[in-house]
């Protein structure tokens, strides 16, 4: 089985070193970059199954690339951001990066991370061959295509966003709190994440038009879908 390839985008060396080393210890192979510019070269050259994505890099930035990777290439991005960048933390869920890290952060977490997010943006083989649908007022979600559909149309959702309506289609009309969405979707539970949900409940909601409005924001629980 081939290795599931990471890319590494750290303009500091010795943390560049680190997470290459560790990331090696799991099994991953790997690639490296140490900035935006070199990052953009070498998905190119191979697309990573992930991108670990420094925010604060010379020549590009971290942001800056990933609008630019956007265009061509749909791998999963974790952003690793010091701290005090909250803006660029929620720009960079804004423009769909799967979730980041404050620095200085535990490897150990951050390893359960990536296999979070790799988990999660991988097509499950337990739902190929069941050929389920749910839908509600007009919103499809396809099980076994991984696709959403408004009134019979395709919407182009992240996996992450066809997670978070898959979750809360199941659960119809049944508050589903931050931290369960965390845990379902994200697979993890930790403090302080909560806007990453907030953040691609609103994407979704975007995406979603019309229909939008499907999705309620119960004040002080979380989210439901009525």
């Amino acid at each position: 089985m081939e290795k599931q390839y990471i890319l590494v985008v750290e303009d500091d060396a010795d943390i560049r070193d680190m997470l290459v080393f560790n990331l090696k210890r799991e099994n991953y192979a790997t690639g490296e970059a140490e900035n935006g510019l070199r990052c953009l070269e070498e998905v190119r050259k191979k697309k990573p199954d992930l991108i670990l994505l420094d925010v604060m890099m010379p020549e590009m930035d971290g942001i800056t690339a990933s609008k630019e990777l956007l265009r061509f290439c749909d791998a999963p991005i974790i952003f690793l951001t010091a701290k005090g960048e909250e803006l660029d933390r929620v720009v960079g869920l804004e423009l769909g990066a799967e979730d980041y890290v404050v620095k200085p952060f535990s490897i150990r977490e951050l390893l359960l991370r990536i296999k979070a997010v790799l988990r999660r943006c991988s097509p499950s083989p337990d739902v190929k061959n069941l050929g389920e649908f749910i839908e509600r007022d007009g919103v499809c979600v396809d099980i076994h295509a991984h696709r959403v559909l408004v009134d019979g149309v395709e919407i182009q959702a992240t996996l992450t966003e066809f997670r978070l309506l898959e979750d809360l289609m199941r659960h119809a009309r049944i508050v589903r709190t931050r931290e369960q969405l965390l845990e379902s979707v994200w697979g993890y539970q930790f403090e302080g994440y909560n806007r990453t949900v907030d953040t691609h409940v609103r994407r979704l909601r975007q995406k979603l038009g019309d229909k939008g409005d499907l999705v309620e924001t119960v004040r002080g629980l979380g989210y439901r879908l009525r």
